[in-house]
C-alpha cells in the first residue's frame, strides 16, 4: 500500500472509530507492517499539525483524531444538548483518585474531609473510575482506580502524563485536568467536564 493510500486509511479508521486505536489494530487492517504504521501515523501527525481544522494525537495507549483548540468554541456551538456536567466534588474526587489509586473510599473522605459517596458513584456512572479490588484490610474495602475512558476524556496517553503535582498546586489540580480536557473535542465528543449533577452529589 502507498504511503498516500496508507495516510487516506489511518484517517479514515481514526475518523470511524469511537475509540482510540493502536498502531497495530491499524496495520492489522491495513495488513502492514507496525513499524509501517506508526510512520505513517507520524508523517500524518506532522502533517495535520501544519494544515487542516483537525490532528491526531495519542491518547489512552492509542490515536484518536480531534478538532484542533482554536476551533473549540465554535465546534461546541454544533452540540445541541449538553451532558449533565460534573461538579465541582465530583472533580476533586477524580482528582484524589487519579494520583492516589488504587484508593478507598474512606481514604477519599479523609483526604476531602466530607463523604463522597454521591461523587463516587456519578464518576462511576461516567465510566472514569472503576473498582480495580479490595484493600487486604477489616472489612475488605473496595479500591477505585481511573478507566481507559479517563485518558481518553482527558486526552492522557498514560497516567505518567498527568500534570506532576510538584508543578500544580494541590489545590489548583482538578482546574489544570479540567483546562487539558476542555482543549480536545473529538469528532464524536464526551462533553467537558465542569459543575452540575448535585442530585446525585448531595453528599459529596
Amino acid at each position: 500500500m502507498s504511503t498516500d493510500n496508507l495516510s487516506d486509511l489511518i484517517e479514515a479508521l481514526l475518523f470511524a472509530s469511537a475509540e482510540p486505536l493502536t498502531a497495530k489494530r491499524m496495520a492489522d487492517i491495513a495488513q502492514v507492517k507496525e513499524r509501517e504504521m506508526e510512520e505513517a501515523l507520524h508523517l500524518l501527525m506532522e502533517e495535520r499539525d501544519r494544515v487542516g481544522g483537525l490532528r491526531i494525537i495519542p491518547v489512552a495507549g492509542g490515536y484518536r483524531m480531534v478538532t484542533k483548540p482554536q476551533f473549540a468554541a465554535h465546534v461546541a456551538k454544533l452540540r445541541p444538548q449538553p451532558r449533565a456536567r460534573l461538579s465541582r466534588a465530583a472533580l476533586e474526587t477524580l482528582t484524589i483518585v487519579a494520583y492516589r489509586q488504587p484508593i478507598t473510599r474512606a481514604e477519599i473522605d479523609f483526604l476531602r474531609g466530607v463523604d463522597s459517596s454521591g461523587a463516587l458513584e456519578t464518576l462511576l456512572e461516567r465510566n472514569l473510575i472503576e473498582v480495580v479490588g479490595q484493600k487486604e484490610t477489616a472489612g475488605r474495602p473496595r479500591l477505585y482506580g481511573t478507566t481507559q475512558q479517563f485518558l481518553d476524556q482527558f486526552a492522557l496517553r498514560s497516567l505518567d502524563d498527568l500534570p506532576p503535582l510538584k508543578e500544580v498546586a494541590p489545590e489548583q489540580v482538578p482546574r489544570a485536568l479540567f483546562e487539558r480536557q476542555r482543549e480536545v473535542i473529538a469528532p464524536d465528543p464526551q462533553e467537558p467536564l465542569q459543575q452540575s449533577e448535585e442530585r446525585h452529589e448531595q453528599n459529596g
